[in-house]
């Protein structure tokens, strides 16, 4: 037996603004979606750099955030051009969190889902 990722999955309240997030914030676009009469799910690529996808679910009757509890779980990327991604960020006001001493700092997306970014080693 051999498993391998296929993606990830974050519930998202207000779809457009996660994808316009996660387009402006990592390049991420659209590879395909599931259209149901409750929910709709996106998948997100990083361009083919690597085969994992980012799956936003999207329950369409939800109207509350939701409960992340302490928000101990991440996403991790990297990133060749590490001081651009930063410059972007905070521009957009989305880090939430930075470590100088390890080299890294974290955005936070709508819905308050943390991502670690990491210089490309």
């Amino acid at each position: 037996m051999n498993f391998k990722f296929a993606h990830n999955n974050f519930n998202v309240l207000d779809l457009e603004k996660s994808l316009k997030f996660y387009h402006e914030a990592l390049d991420f676009t659209e590879a395909h979606r599931l259209e149901t009469p409750d929910f709709t799910l996106v998948y997100l690529s990083d361009g083919g750099r690597t085969p994992h996808e980012l799956e936003l679910t999207w329950l369409k009757d939800r109207k509350e955030p939701y409960n992340l509890g302490e928000n101990e779980f991440h996403l991790a990327l990297t990133v060749d051009d590490f001081a651009a991604a930063h410059a972007r960020h905070k521009e957009m006001g989305c880090i939430c969190y930075e470590n100088t001493a390890m080299g890294i700092y974290f955005i936070s997306d709508p819905d308050g889902y943390w991502i670690e970014i990491l210089p490309e080693k």
